[in-house]
């Protein structure tokens, strides 16, 4: 009798688990929407819902960094629209000094201060920093990008930039003063520091050639747009802040120096200092510049030609930082397409896991309330099948 009531018992028990396991599964299923718990539940729609869980997951990541990369395009756009706007009230200053000179000094001084803080300006946007990292930097996040000094002379742009593999920042001075042998302003480039503070004085190949290096450089990042087979295609979303000034992105400098037969090729670097030269710094500093050797020598004839010079240059400036605006705001209409396509593979992915993996909630709840009920009488079954009796006290 105690063996048999041993047997039973563990039958019993054995049962009630399993029901249990049954119970605990259907509740499962209900909380995480999953039909399936391991892939020997249903080895082929397991492993075909993985794959859609990885695809999803890719995509979500896609859409999150586009979140950060239009947030910094957004900053960049910003400042080469200020840049712009500077520009144009610098030019109506300028026009304005061309036609000012016989309302006396204090007059024309006031002038030239607003255009050198105008220039000030506009390299404190190029400074310009979202979250931690300036996005006028190229691949250098950490060191103030430029730095601006004027003088009664002359005026001096730094231009500091961090090389991959280096610890230390780059330095570039650029010396803005009227050249002789050109007959008008001119930026050259005075001195080039390394990372390990030797100068070069005056640069030499070495040092233009890293110039040209920092201008090259790409942030080309796999956001589903382009395809990551071809480089090519994919998005640029690195705007360096000598690019802005220059008005020569990444891609005109590349082929410019792809195009160059010479060694060492040179033909980047000049186009460099050309553009340099036409800058909305550059058009803005000589202004600056002749208007303080206007108050100096008043030599009226000369002002007005440096002026009008600088009024023609300025016009064709505003031209050139507008395309490169241009170029940011379709960036970012590509980003926003891109997001939305994106959005649309995140639904069509959730809706495709959901048919692969995902559980009946109807069907689901029924079979809990049936695991339930199953449960419920096996408890009561048991109530009936373990009476005790004086053999289950004998040892």
């Amino acid at each position: 009798m105690r063996v048999t009531n041993s047997s039973t018992y563990r039958n019993y028990t054995t049962s009630l688990n399993s029901v249990h396991l049954k119970l605990n599964k259907s509740m499962t299923k209900i909380s995480s929407g999953a039909a399936y718990e391991t892939a020997a539940d249903a080895p082929l729609a397991y492993y075909t819902g993985k794959k859609i869980d990885n695809q999803y997951l890719d995509t979500l990541a896609k859409n999150t960094l586009i979140t950060d990369i239009k947030n910094r395009l957004y900053q960049q756009e910003l400042g080469v629209r200020d840049i712009q706007s500077t520009l144009s009230q610098a030019k109506k200053q300028v026009i304005y000094a061309k036609t000012a000179t016989t309302t006396g000094d204090k007059d024309i001084q006031t002038l030239q201060e607003d255009l050198v803080q105008k220039a000030r300006t506009m390299v404190n946007d190029l400074n310009t920093q979202y979250q931690d990292f300036y996005v006028y930097g190229g691949n250098d996040v950490s060191v103030t990008p430029f730095a601006l000094d004027i003088n009664d002379s002359s005026m001096t742009l730094t231009f500091n930039h961090t090389f991959p593999g280096d610890d230390a920042a780059t330095e570039f001075k650029f010396k803005y003063e009227y050249d002789d042998t050109a007959g008008d302003f001119q930026f050259k480039l005075e001195s080039v520091k390394d990372p390990q503070g030797n100068v070069t004085n005056p640069p030499d190949d070495v040092a233009q050639n890293k110039l040209v290096q920092a201008m090259s450089e790409q942030g080309k990042v796999d956001i589903g747009y382009g395809s990551i087979n071809d480089r090519d295609t994919l998005l640029d979303t690195y705007t360096g802040g000598m690019n802005v000034l220059s008005g020569l992105n990444s891609d005109a400098v590349r082929a410019i120096n792809a195009a160059d037969p010479n060694t060492p090729k040179d033909a980047a670097f000049k186009a460099i200092m050309n553009g340099l030269n036409e800058s909305p710094v550059a058009l803005t500093g000589k202004a600056a510049l002749s208007i303080g050797e206007y108050i100096r020598t008043k030599d009226k004839d000369l002002l007005d030609d440096r002026l009008a010079d600088t009024i023609d240059r300025m016009t064709v400036t505003e031209h050139t930082v507008s395309t490169f605006y241009s170029d940011l705001g379709n960036k970012s209409q590509q980003l926003d397409q891109t997001a939305k396509r994106l959005d649309t593979i995140e639904d069509s992915l959730t809706e495709q896991y959901k048919d692969t993996l995902g559980a009946d909630p109807y069907a689901s709840i029924m079979e809990m309330f049936n695991n339930q009920y199953s449960y419920n009488a096996a408890l009561q079954v048991g109530s009936k099948l373990m009476n005790t009796s004086l053999f289950d006290f004998v040892r």
